[in-house]
């Protein structure tokens, strides 16, 4: 299977673990949320936000332009500290984020 499948399969299964810890949203943030210029817009969205507005469509996007994938991508970090008062509703969630993040490293 290629990298860009796996990638693909990865986020259907984050969206689905997303959607069954009970933080997808069925609704968009306010669209000022997107004008961050922060990592992970974290002065105008949560964690999930991002994820599910921001990184998922983005990742898909340049997948499906056939565009040049990140290097070097570590993201689960970042999640880790956002979910640790809730670790163990998030820790699926977690483990498909890391592995996220190995395919990744994989391409380097």
């Amino acid at each position: 299977m290629s990298i860009e499948k796996q990638i693909l399969h990865k986020l259907q299964l984050i969206e689905a673990t997303m959607k069954m810890v009970g933080v997808w949203q069925n609704y968009p943030p306010k669209p000022e949320a997107f004008d961050s210029t922060e990592p992970f817009s974290i002065d105008t969205m949560s964690a999930e936000e991002w994820l599910q507005w921001v990184l998922i469509p983005r990742m898909r996007a340049l997948i499906e332009q056939d565009a040049s994938l990140p290097t070097a991508f570590s993201i689960a970090p970042y999640f880790e500290e956002a979910f640790k008062e809730d670790a163990a509703r998030f820790l699926p969630l977690l483990e498909h984020l890391r592995a996220l993040d190995n395919l990744f490293m994989q391409d380097v």
